[in-house]
């Protein structure tokens, strides 16, 4: 017992550290929670933009591939026939025009163009479009204008919607068109590449449907993030709640194991002391009752002196039954374990009340099954219990009550409920009622219900008293016993 004490603060320690712990795995769900959501929305967007990075590279290598041709279609069907024809390429006549527009649209037909445009880089206008309404107007200078005009090729997302607050996340809506810029140089089947840039040709393509798709891939990603995240945070919280819980759980058993365990030293020494106390009591004592009944029993005595001797023996006699409760309560009894009857030992108390109760006026309710109820028990040692709760119960009616035993099977157990309609026990006394030399009663020891708790727990069973006191209630007042002893 004494080793046991000595883990006891090592059990707090442990207890305390764990605790510790489950706060910080608390803390880290919290934590882990908000830097998720902040790590999301750039993962979401450096996806997203990886995703749009690619998108815009095949466009633009399809329009590379498309204006590569159209630049050798035009060259081919149109500046070499109308320069050895005409002289010179005048695409304001209608004829030049319809010629050059018939190329163009034979050449990006089956291909999702949306605008073709081509610049006179001398004059800085729009020398052909595919929209009529762009002919003949001023050439906006752009970077990508400007490098076509240089021999290089190039390409821009124009969007006429930004993203949202700020960040880089795009909103669903708007257009979205990617212009490419490709140098129209003069090439042909003998020359090759003649490395003079004739113009410019402004490819349009409409992307706003794949950028559609892109931003709902974003906010897909963004939201399944948020999803899981939110997922593990909550799977968190509920380990570290059932942590807790555990915790708390462990630490209220530990508490009550440390209150028995003192309780149990406390009773050890008491018992020492009282069974040392008890035989120096008991031998002079047994002498005084022989001397007593001696004295008593001779003829020379006269009336006063022998009820003088038959006092001293009566009082010899309840002596030696405290002493004998000192002694039943320092050296609890082992029970004896036999096949017995729970309904015969609790009839045989009634039976020996019986006159008690009559005296008293009480009436007594038997709710009994009045069948067998079969037990392995020491049916001397849960006679005497069930005697103590009883003659407690009959001590607690005035004259007059009722006094109620009923007896429930519950799966592998007997719940055994003696009640009275006495007055009650008040609720500061109720959590001392088990102590030793505790008691309500002017006479007695008040070791009865502590001996009767030894005897019920040696017979692995429990027992707990409910009471509502007189002076705390309006209601109906009394005490209930309950007893719990296993079948087997």
């Amino acid at each position: 017992m004494l080793a046991f004490k000595k883990k006891m603060p090592i059990l707090n320690k442990n207890t305390h550290k764990k605790g510790k712990q489950f706060r910080l795995v608390k803390f880290f769900a919290y934590a882990s929670f908000v830097v998720f959501i902040v790590f999301s929305l750039p993962l979401s967007m450096v996806i997203s933009q990886r995703a749009k990075d690619i998108l815009m590279k095949s466009h633009e290598t399809y329009a590379l591939l498309l204006g590569e041709n159209l630049n050798h279609q035009v060259f081919q069907n149109f500046v070499l026939p109308i320069t050895q024809q005409f002289g010179k390429m005048r695409l304001r006549e209608k004829q030049q025009q319809a010629l050059m527009d018939r190329i163009v649209r034979n050449t990006i037909h089956s291909y999702k163009i949306d605008l073709v445009n081509m610049y006179d880089i001398n004059q800085g206008v729009i020398a052909y479009s595919t929209d009529p309404g762009l002919i003949g107007k001023k050439v906006r200078e752009s970077l990508g204008y400007k490098k076509a005009v240089m021999g290089q090729n190039s390409s821009r997302l124009v969007s006429d919607g930004d993203g949202i607050w700020g960040t880089g996340i795009q909103r669903l809506g708007g257009e979205k068109k990617l212009r490419t810029y490709i140098p129209f140089m003069g090439v042909g089947p003998f020359l090759g590449d003649t490395g003079h840039v004739l113009g410019v040709f402004e490819l349009i393509q409409d992307l706003t449907e794949e950028h559609e798709s892109l931003v709902r891939f974003q906010y897909l990603i963004f939201g399944l993030s948020i999803l899981i995240m939110g997922m593990i945070f909550v799977a968190l919280l509920f380990i570290v709640h059932k942590a807790e819980k555990t915790i708390a759980e462990r630490a209220r058993e530990q508490r009550e194991l440390e209150t028995q365990l003192n309780q149990a030293e406390r009773l050890a020494a008491l018992g020492r002391m009282i069974a040392g106390v008890s035989h120096e009591i008991r031998n002079p004592l047994g002498i005084i009752r022989s001397t007593a009944e001696l004295m008593g029993s001779m003829s020379t005595g006269n009336e006063s002196q022998a009820k003088l001797s038959d006092l001293i023996v009566e009082e010899s006699n309840r002596l030696n039954s405290i002493v004998t409760e000192f002694l039943d309560f320092a050296r609890p009894q082992e029970p004896h374990l036999q096949d017995c009857d729970l309904d015969e030992i609790l009839n045989k108390n009634m039976q020996f009340l019986q006159m008690a109760l009559e005296t008293k006026k009480i009436s007594l309710r038997n709710n009994l099954p009045h069948r067998p109820l079969p037990l392995r028990a020491d049916p001397q040692l849960l006679y005497r219990s069930f005697l103590n709760i009883f003659m407690n119960a009959i001590q607690a009616m005035e004259n007059t009550g009722t006094l109620t035993v009923s007896v429930s099977e519950e799966n592998d157990h007997y719940r055994v409920a003696i009640e009275d309609d006495g007055g009650g026990i008040r609720e500061k006394d109720l959590k001392k009622i088990f102590d030793p030399f505790f008691s309500t009663k002017n006479k007695g020891s008040g070791l009865g219900l502590s001996i009767v708790r030894n005897i019920i727990e040696g017979h692995r069973g429990r027992i707990w008293i409910e009471s509502r006191h007189k002076e705390s209630t309006d209601r109906e007042t009394g005490t209930r016993v309950f007893i719990q002893l296993p079948k087997g």
